[in-house]
């Protein structure tokens, strides 16, 4: 194939075509279920009434003039991508970012990828004993992540893609409050935003998770909960109670010392995750929480938000 006139055709960098075409190679895809099955499954992975219209009207039936080769071949290959690394933990980028403003097809090749990998995943998980209420809720943060971008005027898809390919590998469970991402040095934690973070429901979490994976990978060993994020950035001491949520999710961990990650901007995180917003001006941002009022205070002042990671023993 042409790589240079398939990403033109795209509208992507030709490296990032070429990157999809090496890693998929000629490994086998897996097909999409079928449109009529598609409502029911999307309704389970908690996707929202309009996500699940937009993705139904751009699905990618045969005849449809909405797809052409290129895009095709790219929803086939990204599948393949994917697919060759079940079982894998790290972050997996499953394609270029498309100019999603071409229609729906654009907008959502990847969640038909997502959708083509459910069963893979799925027996994945049974293979390991998996009970289907940790699998379907697990999957289910596509919709979680579908309603986040909404909000943000498609400016969390980029972002979001390569994170969901954890889940459909396999990577990554959610249980409880927690989501608990296996394969490194130490079980990654991740907060997803889903509703209070409570002492309470952060220990019920860790408790489920010391059982979950010596049951389900045994052959795997942990001894620590690690976690990386502005939540566990100590300057939020200057501005949050002592007996806030994040204060006391924060006293779980030991710091390691701070180094400003490569390629992460932890300003851009803060907003995205407390405001769901990246280009409002700060004077318009809203304060109608102690963490809102901390976040802008703090930037407005000159100030930067650190990414921390920490860690403490299982």
């Amino acid at each position: 194939m042409n790589l240079a006139a398939t990403a033109a055709r795209l509208g992507v960098p030709v490296d990032e075509v070429d990157r999809v075409h090496r890693l998929a190679g000629d490994r086998p895809s897996a097909p999409l279920p079928v449109k009529a099955a598609a409502p029911a499954i999307l309704d389970r992975l908690a996707v929202r009434p309009d996500d699940a219209a937009e993705i139904m009207v751009g699905w990618p039936e045969p005849d449809s003039p909405r797809w052409t080769p290129e895009l095709r071949w790219l929803l086939d290959r990204s599948i393949a991508l994917v697919r060759a690394d079940l079982g894998g933990h790290g972050w997996l980028p499953p394609g270029p970012a498309l100019p999603r403003e071409r229609g729906p097809a654009w907008r959502h090749l990847y969640v038909y990828a997502y959708l083509a990998l459910v069963g893979v995943v799925r027996t994945y998980h049974r293979t390991h004993g998996i009970a289907e209420a940790v699998s379907w809720g697990t999957l289910a943060d596509l919709g979680r992540n579908l309603a986040v971008d909404r909000r943000m005027r498609g400016a969390g898809w980029p972002v979001m893609q390569s994170w969901l390919t954890l889940h459909a590998r396999g990577g990554l469970y959610e249980l409880g409050r927690l989501q608990h991402q296996r394969g490194g040095t130490d079980i990654n934690l991740h907060i997803p935003d889903s509703g209070p973070l409570t002492p309470e429901a952060v220990a019920a979490s860790l408790d489920e998770a010391r059982v979950f994976f010596p049951r389900h990978f045994p052959e795997e060993r942990y001894p620590a909960f690690a976690c990386g994020s502005w939540l566990l950035d100590p300057q939020l001491l200057e501005y949050l109670p002592v007996h806030s949520n994040i204060v006391r999710f924060q006293q779980r961990f030991e710091l390691e010392p701070y180094e400003e990650p490569e390629g992460l901007d932890a300003d851009v995180e803060v907003r995205r995750f407390v405001f769901r917003d990246l280009t409002t001006p700060l004077d318009q941002l809203p304060r109608r929480t102690v963490l809102q009022r901390a976040v802008v205070e703090h930037l407005r002042a000159g100030r930067h938000w650190q990414w921390r990671r920490g860690r403490f023993p299982l």
